[in-house]
């Protein structure tokens, strides 16, 4: 599913964005009517203000006040589902940064998951604002559909052969480059912890390998692929398995990122790595207390097979770390330590880069994709620190479990590094933001790679 803007109509509908209580930019005819049904801008609001003929002759849509604005995003874009079904265009005198977040949410908040039902109605659509780029906001929003999709989609069609042949369908649409090693072709390649992990599965483990680009500095991004999670041995309860068809949500942000890199051009060279698995339960599982040999001659004693997230990345990090690349991003849905942190809206990461770390929370801000960085706590490395091993995939005591599993994966990197710990999903609706799978920190990586790669 792609993110369009309709294309320029002489019928479409004038759209005017109202702030809260300035009665002063209502158009002249639809201040009367405005009065009558008490419109006063609130934001995301809406009012349709009909002509002679009794259709709509243009709408209005309230844009909150700046306190309202801290609290929310996207206000502007959720018209698409509450106006009529038509074409409007923006006709208020928004600063630009003002235009690209109302034509960005209005993509957003017109995203469907239709793979398995009819949607209710079709959202209203919007002609491209004037003065924004318009190619750079669809290429975004389709990138964040793709993220949705995937995240989504049940693991009972949505298992690592599929999301192997997500990445080879993104490959084709951008001329990419990909290799794939499945199976028992993990420990012949040595990736024996993905092996370790997904070899339960009647679903063969694998790890996805895409490159695009020619010149310019290198990018690595890995993505968690735990297309579902048992939790292993050490089962999950029901509660906590109900959503585990998003513990690929962090292989699915990076597709989706990747797709914004690739559509719009820039000038890098990306590879994208993705270890794919189903964590299951068989004769054959990892177990509590096993030792693993990692690709990078670490062994890893597992003390919790519901750990599993980190195991399966730290296989694609060291490999990512061979070549050196310039930096290597990880996105994974992986603890429930993060979300308790800071919630479902914003996107942990970790960086010991002050530099990376300022531009990304900057530019978070500036795209409406808020982050947050957490600590690389270097006193908290004994506690990954087994004494049996050289490191503990669950340090027990339940303290710092984002930061734990940060330190872990940054055991297997030898370059420039941040780590993303993301939740994945939204539990309720929000303007731009239907419940379910979303993506969090590709905007603010896309937005702030100018200033995290060498120019």
């Amino acid at each position: 599913m792609s993110a369009t803007f309709a294309p320029h109509d002489t019928s479409s509908i004038p759209l005017y964005v109202i702030e809260s209580d300035d009665t002063d930019a209502i158009p002249e005819q639809a201040r009367a009517w405005a009065a009558a049904v008490g419109f006063t801008g609130t934001a995301g609001a809406v009012l349709c203000v009909p002509g002679p003929d009794g259709n709509v002759a243009l709408a209005l849509v309230g844009a909150g006040s700046p306190a309202s604005r801290k609290r929310s995003r996207f206000d502007v874009g959720s018209a698409a589902r509450k106006l009529p079904e038509g074409t409007y265009v923006i006709v208020s005198d928004l600063p630009p940064s003002a235009l690209e977040e109302a034509a960005l949410g209005w993509l957003l908040e017109s995203y469907d998951f239709d793979r398995y039902r009819k949607p209710n109605r079709t959202p209203a659509r919007l002609i491209a604002p004037k003065g924004i780029d318009a190619d750079r906001i669809a290429a975004i929003a389709t990138g964040e559909y793709l993220t949705r999709d995937l995240i989504n989609t049940p693991a009972s069609d949505m298992g690592p052969a599929e999301l192997e042949a997500a990445a080879r369908t993104l490959a084709d649409q951008h001329g990419a480059q990909i290799d794939v090693t499945t199976g028992d072709d993990l420990l012949d390649a040595n990736f024996p912890m993905i092996h370790a992990v997904g070899r339960a599965s009647d679903r063969a483990p694998r790890l996805i390998d895409l490159r695009w680009g020619d010149s310019g500095p290198t990018l690595t991004l890995v993505g968690k692929g735990v297309c579902f999670d048992t939790g292993g041995l050490n089962i999950k309860p029901g509660s906590s398995m109900g959503l585990m068809k998003k513990d690929m949500g962090g292989a699915a942000t990076a597709l989706g990122l990747a797709h914004m890199i690739m559509a719009l051009g820039l000038d890098l060279r990306l590879r994208l790595l993705v270890p794919a698995v189903e964590n299951s339960i068989a004769g054959n599982a990892f177990r509590p207390q096993d030792i693993l040999t990692s690709r990078k001659g670490l062994t890893v004693e597992i003390n919790n097979t519901d750990a599993e997230g980190r195991l399966v990345l730290a296989d694609a990090l060291a490999l990512a770390s061979e070549e050196n690349p310039d930096l290597i991003v990880s996105l994974a849905t992986l603890t429930g330590a993060a979300r308790v942190a800071v919630g479902p809206d914003l996107s942990p990461f970790f960086t010991d880069d002050d530099a990376h770390a300022d531009a990304l929370t900057v530019s978070g801000r500036a795209v409406a994709d808020p982050v947050w960085r957490l600590p690389f706590h270097d006193p908290y490395e004994s506690m990954i620190e087994p004494g049996v091993a050289d490191l503990d995939n669950a340090p027990a005591g339940g303290m710092a479990g984002a930061t734990t599993a940060a330190l872990f994966l940054r055991r297997f990197v030898d370059a420039p590094y941040i780590h993303f710990d993301i939740y994945g999903w939204n539990p309720s609706a929000k303007p731009g933001r239907p419940k379910g799978g979303v993506g969090m920190g590709a905007r603010a990586l896309l937005d702030a790679l100018p200033h995290l790669l060498p120019r």
